[in-house]
């Protein structure tokens, strides 16, 4: 009975050892909420972006994640994005973006997500909520935000900060 417990012990170990080494598996703390998700700013020379809806414009600081490269990477961008709820825009993607959702648990005005993989979401209300979205980045200024994106569906463009 011992010695078929050795093999199964050393197996534990090394799957212990593997699973430590996967730095793309999630932690238990990166599960819990948006805010504690990768929200560190790019480390790449451009971290910012423009967001210009009608004629204001905003700065936008992107997270440190592989969702946000692979939007950036997607910019320029010019789209129509629709009202939803009375708290957001959103823009179906025709393809997807690489995504780890988390709870968000309270969104905050000026926030840019992800939901699912292919929707992109600017939020310009704050309010508490269960759904599951994953951080792109966040508009540094949210003054005029709700009085540039307005009641209805809006054209919002995208782009590199130069």
């Amino acid at each position: 009975m011992r010695r078929s417990l050795i093999p199964i012990i050393k197996l534990m170990f090394v799957l212990t050892a593997l699973m430590a080494c996967n730095t793309d598996a999630a932690s238990p703390a990166q599960n819990t909420g948006i805010d504690q998700q990768e929200d560190a700013v790019d480390s790449t020379p451009t971290t910012r972006i423009i967001v210009r809806v009608g004629s204001q414009t905003f700065t936008a600081s992107l997270a440190d994640n592989a969702t946000a490269k692979a939007f950036k990477a997607r910019l320029p961008l010019v789209i129509s994005m629709a009202e939803l709820n009375g708290n957001e825009k959103y823009y179906n993607f025709s393809s997807s973006l690489p995504s780890n959702p988390a709870t968000a648990g309270r969104v905050a005005a000026g926030d840019l997500m992800l939901y699912n993989a292919n929707t992109l979401v600017l939020f310009y209300e704050a309010f508490n909520t269960s759904y599951r979205y994953t951080r792109i980045g966040k508009i540094d200024d949210v003054s005029g935000l709700v009085a540039a994106l307005g009641s209805g569906n809006v054209t919002v463009s995208f782009t590199l900060e130069q």
